[in-house]
């Protein structure tokens, strides 16, 4: 089934006229008839772009919430005030607390800026789940992905508590894969649970070896020298074809991937499609 995913919210964008950028990240996947949101952004730039590329979001019935920080779920009620209804598919602890430290020292909150409670109240429909699902022909959710390579420790600046004592894995981070007739195309929110792990882990529940396209944020902006080095190793040993870094990426290591794989990394920003 042929299909395309674009890239709606990003730290950066492209040549779309009129389209702006934000420390977010949403993409709109269309396969068949179904069109599906992954992730919403900050909320300030999601409506705007998508209707500055055409794309009609009232056409949207399910989000998918790739982890409970506000840039990724910041979109997600003036989505619903605008576009009506949605089921949202995301992991149980969604709405957990979660906070980052700033070069200050203060502590400021970076979970879901809405409760669950209003969001009901607003008709906005979840379907919660830790396990990797199917949710569509050719579409699974990773669920909660194990942990499996030592290297890749993400990033220690974020914690559960205000008070910064404990660090906050993260485990509601999951992705998508989508069943390509090239191999496994893996949709990534921000990786916070590795690129290398989530890419082990669409590998063993479909069966498919071969990954064609890796497409989002990777949060290797955020982590150790050696955690690059190590995902850049297995990339090419898995032999990605092709590398599509958005919004946690960063540009010191966009331009690293790109030096390492040429013709095979591209930046993803606001605007950019790729073909299914």
């Amino acid at each position: 089934m042929r299909g395309r995913i674009t890239i709606l919210c990003d730290n950066t964008v492209g040549p779309v006229s009129g389209t702006m950028g934000e420390h977010g990240f949403a993409a709109l996947v269309e396969r068949g008839e179904e069109a599906l949101l992954f992730d919403t952004g900050q909320g300030g730039t999601l409506l705007h772009n998508a209707q500055r590329m055409h794309r009609d979001l009232h056409l949207v019935e399910r989000v998918v919430l790739s982890h409970g920080h506000y840039d990724h779920t910041g979109g997600l009620w003036p989505l619903v005030r605008s576009c009506g209804p949605k089921e949202v598919l995301a992991h149980p602890g969604v709405f957990a607390r979660r906070y980052v430290g700033r070069d200050t020292g203060e502590r400021v909150s970076v979970g879901i800026p809405y409760d669950e409670e209003f969001l009901r109240g607003q008709r906005v429909r979840f379907s919660l789940s830790d396990q990797c699902r199917e949710i569509g022909p050719g579409l699974l959710l990773t669920g909660e992905v194990p942990r499996v390579n030592p290297f890749e420790a993400g990033d220690a600046g974020l914690s559960c508590d205000e008070a910064g004592c404990h660090p906050d894995p993260i485990r509601d981070d999951q992705s998508l894969i989508i069943r390509t007739e090239r191999g496994l195309v893996l949709l990534l929110g921000c990786c916070h649970a590795g690129v290398v792990n989530t890419i082990d882990w669409a590998r063993e529940t479909t069966g498919v070896a071969e990954v064609h396209a890796v497409i989002g944020g990777t949060h290797l902006g955020f982590c150790s020298p050696r955690q690059l080095d190590e995902t850049v190793a297995a990339l090419r040993r898995l032999d990605v074809q092709k590398i599509l870094g958005s919004h946690c990426t960063g540009f010191p290591v966009a331009a690293r991937l790109a030096h390492e794989f040429p013709g095979r990394f591209h930046p993803a920003y606001v605007g950019y499609t790729l073909e299914i």
